[in-house]
């Protein structure tokens, strides 16, 4: 009797996606919400009722006081007095955490933990890193740089395989990559026009601000991450902030922000430092030296802009470079981000908002593989 030959290979069919609990998709939906209301809870159920009744998201089994009482019992929220003595809920830092985990695999997708957690450099020599690449074994070379399955190749080409002998010339060095750290500012703009014609700028901001966070953590954890927000003046934020973060009635204080992220990079012992700059609008404030304010939102200030450029060339002899990423279509305002990056011969990126999170991401990596002498 003749046997069938068994078959092997591949096989397809179509993908079914994972099944999420009611909760997890719930929590999802949560987790939006929360980002846009800047941590508000009542407002964030709010539009999630609005939601539930639009397009019937819980069920009888499931309803949206349930959803409440689980994040609760997993300590997604917590119950907390108010200023006012009034009881409120606020969402805890487990919340803050999956927030901004979850900007990061919405931005940059799912990215797999670096075992080493640095970043390469462009010099090449006795580094941490594999390149690839090979060169000649010279006097002085770590012997543990040896490229074994090279240089015995090398060794059967030259000299046969009966008469095999490893001789010094045979020898291969493989090439590997420094590895750098980096110290980076984040600045935010959170200037009024940053919500004004009825488009929200702020909550894109703050999705990259979260996921560069969770990604320079998490991957990157000998980096540092310095956030500082600038309306009238400047000052840092922290990290566990972000979610609340909210424009107010400012106007922009380009000034003020890169004094205080050069003072931050000052104190900094790494190398390479850069500052990456969030923002929609032309500088229109300066701070003047008795306190007083100096405000001009009528088009580009001749004084306002000299003093950005000022410290565009400050920060070059620093050496650090600014990158300006321009989330408005507006030539006029594009033409004085032109100049400022001229003045410190960084980078400028006219994104809008659409792919501002992966642009930052790739110019991050970039960078990193860049050694400031």
């Amino acid at each position: 009797m003749r046997r069938e030959q068994q078959r092997s290979g591949f096989v397809f069919k179509t993908y079914d996606a994972p099944e999420q609990s009611l909760f997890d998709q719930l929590l999802d939906i949560f987790q939006e919400l929360i980002t846009h209301t800047s941590g508000d809870f009542d407002e964030a159920m709010d539009w999630l009722k609005q939601l539930d009744n639009e397009y019937k998201l819980t069920n009888e089994d499931y309803t949206l006081d349930d959803f409440i009482q689980e994040l609760k019992d997993k300590g997604y929220i917590r119950e907390e007095v108010l200023p006012d003595g009034n009881k409120g809920t606020s969402i805890t830092e487990k919340t803050e955490r999956a927030i901004r985990k979850r900007a990061l695999d919405q931005i940059f997708g799912k990215l797999k933990k670096s075992a080493q957690g640095n970043h390469r450099s462009k010099e090449t020599g006795r580094g941490d890193e594999h390149t690839g690449d090979y060169r000649e074994y010279r006097f002085g070379d770590p012997l543990e740089r040896i490229s074994m399955t090279e240089s015995l190749r090398n060794a059967q080409i030259n000299n046969g395989a009966e008469d095999f002998r490893l001789r010094e010339s045979d020898l291969v060095i493989e090439e590997t990559h420094f590895k750098a750290q980096m110290s980076t500012v984040l600045m935010i703009d959170i200037s009024h026009s940053m919500i004004l014609y009825g488009e929200d700028r702020i909550t894109p901001a703050k999705k990259v601000a979260m996921a560069l966070a969770q990604l320079i953590t998490t991957r990157y954890p000998k980096d540092t991450l310095d956030i500082i927000v600038y309306g009238n003046d400047a000052w840092p934020i922290k990290i566990k902030d972000l979610p609340y973060l909210q424009v107010g009635p400012y106007h922009t204080n380009t000034v003020a922000g890169l004094d205080l992220a050069m003072d931050i990079l000052r104190r900094q012992r790494n190398t390479n430092k850069q500052i990456f700059n969030i923002t929609d609008g032309k500088p229109s404030c300066l701070k003047l030296k008795d306190g007083r304010y100096y405000k001009n939102p009528n088009g580009l200030d001749e004084h306002i802009v000299n003093k950005c450029y000022s410290r565009a060339r400050q920060a070059r002899k620093l050496r650090i470079p600014i990158t300006t990423f321009m989330i408005a279509n507006d030539p006029y305002l594009q033409q004085f981000v032109d100049h400022f990056t001229e003045a410190n011969q960084g980078k400028a990126f006219y994104t809008g908002l659409k792919g501002l999170g992966e642009m930052i991401f790739q110019d991050y990596e970039v960078n990193r593989k860049k050694r400031v002498r």
